[in-house]
């Protein structure tokens, strides 16, 4: 009952099908492969327009580059406090974009208003030569606290950053997640509503190694195929990144992973909040559940076997549970199943 990551998991069918498959015969290297070029076109089709795609291992590689080529080594970037840029990657924004800053931004439930960035852009000191600049604006898709960003709040985010000329880019480590659960289309939820670079996710929701950097406005983005080379992400057999993708996207494979992780979490969360106690603190909309339970239900459940993290900053006995593209039924009900007997004792 390993509920501690969708890191945690193994590889989906239809993906590990395309990797054996993308293994016959030899293919020309760094991205000159056919795969290579049909998982740029279905990507380009997917967001209904032409786009840059540039395959990379890892998240943080995807965020890290992404800034790197929109933000010079005097710019800032804003972002939530409890972003993963700030909090998870060990300072790769900064070192990518040669000395960049974040600037963080405070919002209930994991994200930020536009509101609040406009207020923080009007006192911002542009043109003064002492101080950073204003260069970037990052938004996580779904947020760290398992929230999603509608459509309309990504417009207005984008309209504000925009308005001072600032590139926004998203990070959607968990996209797959927020867009089974918005209901929307890739595009609604990123170039249509503003978004300038996307660091779209696979490896959380069923990919070996996966990520993708899409670069919807060339105008903001400076040369970062030669930055992705500097970086050591310009894998030499780049097919199998890319079959990884391809068969992501293709046919749905991707929404129909993230719906499975989606549907888990609630039922997750639905079994747990009924317990005596309980307090959800986010709304779960993604695959992520954070939730305050009693000491000794948590006691419990960990010696039965149930694997969690706690998550220490939202205050004590609060842990986080990750569901996945292969989150079986029976794990959840276990899960449950320990919490409402350890209650009861």
């Amino acid at each position: 009952m390993n509920f501690s990551s969708d890191n945690a998991t193994g590889i989906a069918p239809d993906i590990m099908e395309a990797l054996q498959q993308a293994n016959a015969g030899r293919a020309m290297a760094y991205g000159a492969d056919d795969i290579t070029t049909a998982a740029t076109a279905t990507i380009a089709d997917l967001f209904e327009r032409e786009v840059e795609v540039f395959p990379v291992l890892t998240g943080t590689a995807a965020n890290a580059l992404s800034l790197a080529a929109a933000v010079p080594p005097w710019g800032v970037t804003y972002c939530h406090r409890n972003a993963h840029i700030e909090e998870d990657e060990a300072g790769a924004p900064e070192f990518f974009t040669g000395g960049g800053k974040l600037a963080l931004l405070d919002g209930p439930h994991g994200k930020f208003t536009a509101a609040t960035l406009a207020d923080a852009l009007a006192t911002a000191p542009f043109g003064v030569e002492h101080h950073a600049q204003p260069a970037a604006v990052s938004i996580t898709q779904a947020s760290e606290a398992g929230t999603c960003y509608t459509p309309d709040e990504i417009a207005q985010i984008s309209a504000a950053a925009h308005k001072h000329e600032l590139t926004v880019h998203m990070d959607g480590a968990r996209f797959a997640n927020a867009i089974a659960h918005l209901g929307c289309t890739p595009a609604e939820a990123t170039w249509r509503a503003g978004i300038d670079i996307l660091s779209f996710g696979a490896t959380k929701n069923g990919a070996m190694a996966a990520e993708a950097v899409i670069v919807f406005d060339e105008a903001r983005i400076r040369d970062l195929r030669f930055r992705r080379k500097r970086a050591g992400h310009l894998v030499s057999k780049m097919r199998f990144v890319s079959a990884q993708l391809l068969a992501y996207v293709r046919d749905d494979c991707w929404l129909r992973l993230a719906r499975h992780a989606n549907s888990c979490a609630q039922k997750l969360a639905q079994g747990l909040a009924s317990i005596d106690g309980a307090d959800l603190i986010h709304t779960v909309e993604a695959n992520e559940i954070f939730i305050r339970l009693p000491e000794p239900v948590l006691e419990g459940m960990a010696a039965d076997g149930v694997i969690f993290h706690r998550w220490l900053p939202a205050g004590p006995s609060v842990v986080r549970l990750v569901t996945a593209f292969d989150t079986e039924m029976s794990d959840i009900e276990g899960a449950i199943a320990s919490a409402r007997r350890h209650a009861g004792a």
